[in-house]
């Protein structure tokens, strides 16, 4: 089982919908009992939230039901999980400062590598944005999702 952690500063839009995007892949793929997807924050400020409401009605409109509960990346995510893939270079620099070991700082990558069609360099943060912002992260989240997807399939 390949266990994968999408991680963002708050974990109530970017994140958490990469683990809604990430896992309606896997269903489709048949790819299930394959790979385990969840997300996390930097910040603890939104813990036990529900992703934010326009994050969840612009993925509704995609098909996707944003259920996940914001919670905060610890310790222990660095030793369970395979991957860890970050929004920004922001998100990323955080998790390299938490990192417990090289070996955990190895497991650290960006969401955008994986991009098949799109380019960018990053998941912008859609928070203080507007509709255009939601439906460009889920563009991007959608297409890099694809090629994660591809990836963890080898």
């Amino acid at each position: 089982m390949k266990k994968v952690l999408f991680v963002c500063l708050g974990n109530i839009c970017r994140s958490s919908s990469a683990e809604e995007i990430m896992r309606q892949a896997i269903l489709k793929a048949g790819m299930e009992n394959e790979i385990e997807v969840d997300s996390a924050g930097i910040l603890s400020y939104h813990q036990g939230e529900l992703p934010d409401s326009r994050m969840r009605i612009h993925a509704a409109r995609r098909g996707y039901n944003l259920t996940h509960r914001s919670r905060p990346v610890v310790t222990e995510d660095f030793y369970y999980f395979d991957w860890i893939v970050g929004m920004d270079d922001r998100n990323i620099a955080d998790l390299k400062e938490r990192a417990p070991s090289i070996e955990a700082e190895k497991k650290i990558v960006r969401m955008t590598d994986y991009c098949q069609n799109l380019v960018a360099d990053h998941v912008p943060d859609p928070y203080y944005g507007g509709a255009s912002g939601f439906e460009n992260v889920l563009d991007i989240l959608e297409d890099a999702c694809q090629g994660l997807l591809k990836e963890l399939s080898k």
